[in-house]
Parts: C-alpha cells; sequence; structure tokens
C-alpha cells in the first residue's frame, strides 16, 4: 500500500510537471497561474502546493527534466576523449544542438526559457539556474580548448577564455534562431557545419589569439 502510494503521488507530480510545460508553453510564464495548471492537470491547487512551493519551484522542477544545451560537457569523457578533446567537444556540441532541435520535450522547454519566460523575483531560482549552468559550460569548453592545446590539436597561444565564450554565445544564438524561425530555415541541416566552421575558426582565426603584452617603453 505505501509503495502504491508513492507512485500514485509521483504519477501526480509527473501529471502537473506535462500539464505545467503545456501551460506555459500555451500562455507564457507570467501570464499562467497555479489554477491554469491544476485545470491542465486535473488536480487541485492543494494538490500542487503539497508538492511545490510556489510557480517558480514548479517552474525549476519542470526545467530539470530536460538538459540544457551545454549540461552534457559536465559528463566525463567517453573513452578517448581525452585523448582527442576537439573530436569530443564537436560530437558533444552536434549532439547538443541536433537534440535542442528535434526533441519535442526540449523544444517546448526552451521556448519556454528562451521567449517566454520573465525573470521576475518568482523566478530568480531559474535565473541562478540559468546562469550557474552558462558559467560551467563556459568553463568546461574553456578546459577542453585547454585540453586540446596540450595535445597540439590548436594553437599554443589560443586565447581559450575568448574562445569559450565566443562557442557558447554562437550555441545560445543558435537556440534562439531555431526557435523563432523554426519553419522558414533548416537549421539542423546546417549543424555539421556550423559547428565546424566554429571549431576552424579556432585553428586559424587572429581574432581568436591572445593578444601580445606591449613591450614597455623606452627612457
Amino acid at each position: 500500500m505505501v509503495r502504491r502510494t508513492k507512485e500514485e503521488a509521483l504519477q501526480t507530480r509527473n501529471r502537473i510537471l506535462d500539464a505545467a510545460e503545456q501551460v506555459f508553453y500555451d500562455k507564457g510564464v507570467s501570464r499562467t497561474s497555479l489554477a491554469d495548471i491544476a485545470a491542465q492537470a486535473g488536480v487541485t491547487r492543494g494538490a500542487i502546493y503539497w508538492h511545490f512551493e510556489n510557480k517558480g519551484d514548479l517552474f525549476t522542477a519542470m526545467f530539470d527534466r530536460v538538459l540544457l544545451p551545454l549540461d552534457e560537457l559536465k559528463a566525463p569523457p567517453a573513452d578517448g576523449g581525452e585523448d582527442d578533446p576537439i573530436a569530443r567537444l564537436a560530437t558533444v556540441l552536434k549532439w547538443c544542438l541536433q537534440a535542442a532541435s528535434t526533441d519535442p520535450r526540449r523544444r517546448r522547454v526552451f521556448d519556454i526559457l528562451f521567449l517566454k519566460c520573465e525573470f521576475v523575483e518568482e523566478m530568480g531560482p531559474v535565473m541562478e539556474r540559468h546562469q550557474t549552468s552558462m558559467r560551467e559550460g563556459v568553463g568546461k569548453i574553456e578546459a577542453d580548448l585547454m585540453l586540446a592545446i596540450e595535445k597540439g590539436q590548436l594553437p599554443a597561444d589560443l586565447d581559450t577564455r575568448r574562445s569559450a565564450l565566443y562557442i557558447h554565445a554562437f550555441i545560445g544564438g543558435f537556440l534562439r534562431d531555431t526557435l523563432l524561425l523554426p519553419a522558414s530555415d533548416d537549421f539542423a541541416s546546417h549543424i555539421d557545419g556550423f559547428i565546424d566552421a566554429c571549431l576552424d575558426a579556432l585553428r586559424t582565426s587572429h581574432a581568436l589569439r591572445k593578444t601580445p603584452a606591449k613591450a614597455g617603453r623606452r627612457h
């Protein structure tokens, strides 16, 4: 009986999260009330409060069901990944964008986050979670670039911080564009070329190299 009760509670929680995802997507976060979510889920507002403290807590739980585009970079490298960090980085980045482009749940959640969410006070934890993920994503990209330099795959004078920010900015821009223009261009078909172009820029662009220290003035 206890096990059945726990399973029923989990089913109710998931039904609430499914309903929240759909209503947030349809109406936007600020225009959605807990009553709207309760009606969509077929539960009472009390049932929502039994599982979640407030709308921000509910949004965070919904959001945590999918990985952010660069969350995959935090995972340990696959076998051999440390021997070819550029190949690993390319594989992960391409997989991130393909999944974000083709998986319906990811697309809905990213659409809500990027286009239909106002980061007002009650959404503070969501903003913090997003900012933390961005910082960690940039840091992991930079770590992979530094490893690639050690392996001789990238120029020794590459500005790894600038390059990591460049790649991260591209990922964010790609996601917003593919959400805003879902039918006008087939972004998914260009993903391999986009990522290869980014990595080629790391090897060849002088704009991504470290700025030489200025020589001291002679007296």
